[in-house]
């Protein structure tokens, strides 16, 4: 599956611009950390397919989130093993998967922070231009700022990544910057 006919299975299950966005933001991150480890071109994609379809079936079907799509959406489109093992990944408490591959991990730890860290950037005037590591994690210990975003996942996120909460949301600054 090429990038446009994964946006455009996106865009056929999710209206939401927030939600669009979202995906975008995760399959950006995903494809950066995929870039910073080297990964082959074939990895690369498929690391930006997880984020980007990570959340495929949360508007229309959130109580069967994420099993409509990797039981169901992903595997009917032909989408890779690796792939849609990453996105059941992604949601443990739903799936009973926990993330084990370098892929799942990274694409655990990168949708809580990236949707939280997108909340930080609206209440400031430059977005992500400016902003620092400090301005996210003061927000992160004021637990009604975005209080439906799980801390705990943040926290285990980077230590799934082997990578200090700081360290990793620095990266996803300077990946959201551009």
């Amino acid at each position: 599956m090429t990038r446009e006919e994964s946006t455009d299975l996106l865009k056929t299950y999710i209206e939401s611009e927030s939600l669009l966005n979202h995906c975008k933001m995760v399959a950006q991150a995903m494809e950066a950390y995929a870039l910073h480890l080297e990964k082959e071109d074939t990895e690369i994609e498929e690391w930006w397919t997880a984020g980007l379809l990570h959340d495929l079936d949360w508007e229309k079907f959130p109580d069967e989130h994420p099993d409509k799509a990797v039981n169901k959406i992903l595997p009917e489109k032909g989408y890779s093993e690796t792939v849609i093992e990453a996105i059941r990944a992604h949601a443990p408490e739903r799936t009973g998967k926990e993330p084990e591959t370098e892929m799942e991990r990274y694409l655990f730890a990168c949708d809580e922070l990236s949707g939280f860290m997108n909340a930080v950037s609206l209440m400031r005037p430059n977005k992500f231009n400016d902003m620092k590591v400090k301005s996210v994690t003061k927000k992160l210990k004021d637990s009604k700022f975005a209080a439906n975003v799980p801390r705990e996942d943040i926290q285990n996120g980077a230590k799934l990544i082997g990578k200090e909460l700081q360290e990793h949301i620095a990266f996803l600054i300077n990946v959201f910057r551009t």
